[in-house]
């Protein structure tokens, strides 16, 4: 059979940056100082982490960008969004009751 995949550095641990965080290094890397591997160094993060989030602040906007992980919370979401959502669901409680009122329609003498 296959052999079991574990993790490949299990006493590591995923290091998490603040937002504001992300925006002054963005910000330095821009300003061009400083080469992007001798300001990753003083930050102490990856080269290429800065690249992705200068090119994650710019298409998303500063209001957008680096907003972590997970949904959006219910508060967030669109009305449109709200909507589809709870359409989703109703249509599905419709059809699982169509099927229950077919099953319990042959039961019947």
């Amino acid at each position: 059979m296959g052999k079991a995949i574990g993790k490949v550095n299990p006493g590591r641990k995923r290091s998490r940056f603040a937002k504001d965080f992300k925006l002054e290094a963005v910000r330095l890397l821009e300003l061009g100082e400083k080469s992007a591997t001798q300001l990753a160094a003083e930050l102490g993060i990856r080269r290429n982490m800065l690249y992705k989030w200068q090119e994650e602040l710019s298409s998303k906007g500063p209001q957008q960008a680096f907003r972590g992980p997970g949904a959006k919370p219910l508060s967030e979401l669109s009305e449109v969004e709200r909507l589809r959502r709870e359409l989703k669901r109703v249509t599905e409680e419709r059809d699982i009751l169509k099927k229950a009122a077919a099953y319990f329609a042959k039961e019947l003498p």
